[in-house]
């Protein structure tokens, strides 16, 4: 599991259901340059799947995740498969013992601006799409709010780590390897030479 979508990097690795190794390391920078050294240094040997998060996260996390677990499976002939953020801290809350009915999942966004997405709890499931908003937007009444934001909104910190994708029920660890951004983003492409000298 790569998990490389809030402000800290987390990959554990599993045999079945059992956690059999797991590193963690706040990277507020230089997550592309220690990404694979975090992998290797969990000596992972006969790997038969990966998962990676998808988003909505860091624009740069998102890649630098994606594109590792992408070579990587590349070169161990394996499928790669991913997971998306909010639904991880929604997992990882019920794993943890929160008990209700219905989960906010609150993830910083960026630009004052936050990723959110509404989940049911019996089983868990998405009841809408992942949205980046404003927290004058954001509706909370009738949820109990998880997420590496929540704290903000009167709910419970809840972190991103790879440690808890297993916990994701089937259907939400089966997204495609592309990465989901939640919003635009900050940087814009250039403008090509005719565009500059029409200008």
């Amino acid at each position: 599991m790569i998990e490389t979508a809030g402000p800290a990097a987390s990959v554990a690795l599993f045999d079945g259901d059992r956690l059999v190794a797991f590193r963690h390391e706040e990277t507020a920078r230089g997550t592309a340059e220690r990404l694979i050294g975090i992998i290797d240094a969990l000596t992972p040997r006969e790997v038969g799947e990966i998962l990676v998060d998808v988003g909505p996260g860091s624009f740069t996390g998102l890649r630098v995740g994606i594109a590792a677990a992408l070579g990587l499976a590349i070169g161990w002939g394996i499928k790669v498969q991913g997971y998306g953020a909010t639904a991880l801290v929604a997992a990882r809350a019920l794993a943890q013992g929160v008990e209700a009915p219905r989960l906010l999942a609150v993830n910083e966004g960026g630009h004052g601006q936050y990723f959110v997405q509404p989940f049911v709890t019996d089983p868990l499931r998405a009841e809408g799409i992942a949205a980046s908003v404003l927290p004058e937007d954001l509706a909370i009444e009738g949820f109990h709010i998880i997420g590496n934001a929540a704290q903000k909104f009167g709910g419970i910190a809840t972190a991103l780590d790879a440690r808890y994708a297993l916990h994701l029920p089937a259907e939400l660890r089966n997204l495609p390897p592309v990465p989901i951004y939640g919003r635009a983003p900050d940087a814009k492409p250039a403008l090509s030479r005719a565009d500059v000298l029409r200008a």
